[in-house]
């Protein structure tokens, strides 16, 4: 018998936030979880959804997001290649940054680390380089872990919501 490297049966921990602003929003994103069950990405834990104005844009249509924890096997790399794929399955077309879009899968945290991975075109940071400015990630995940601490800067959730600006705490609300 083989002995097995101790990394190939590692179960990582995630968060993903997932948003959507076209079509019927709710949908989008529970059809996005279905998928995400059938790659071996486990949910261990789901937000509420929440909506806000889209940003930087109001005009376009009002996003529906949530946050989910996940386990799996599967590395960052491997991980991020599955989120990909879905997106494209939801019907995810390139267009210009920040435009309305069918489902947006961010990899907001991976096993508490920080790493830059480039791949291709992309540069993956986890944690999320921007997550800790954002209501729609900072509100859903309180709702799921309120003693989350954000790995680069050591700050807990809480102190991060707490540098949100008005307009930002007063413009989330649970969809």
């Amino acid at each position: 018998m083989k002995r097995q490297d101790i990394l190939e049966n590692q179960v990582n921990i995630a968060y993903l936030a997932l948003g959507s602003n076209l079509g019927n929003k709710k949908i989008n994103l529970n059809k996005c979880t279905d998928l995400i069950k059938k790659e071996e990405i486990f949910i261990k834990k789901r937000s509420k959804f929440y909506s806000t104005k889209s940003w930087p844009n109001e005009n376009f249509p009002n996003f529906i997001n949530a946050i989910i924890l996940v386990e799996t096997k599967f590395s960052l790399t491997e991980l991020f290649l599955k989120i990909k794929k879905i997106e494209k399955k939801l019907g995810r077309t390139k267009s210009k940054r920040n435009h309305p879009r069918v489902c947006d899968i961010d990899i907001i945290d991976f096993n508490g680390e920080i790493k830059q991975i480039k791949l291709g075109k992309h540069k993956l940071n986890t944690p999320h380089k921007r997550m800790h400015n954002r209501n729609f990630v900072l509100f859903p995940l309180y709702e799921l872990d309120k003693d989350w601490v954000h790995p680069k800067f050591n700050k807990n959730i809480v102190n991060l919501m707490s540098n949100l600006t008005s307009d930002q705490l007063l413009g989330i609300k649970i969809a």
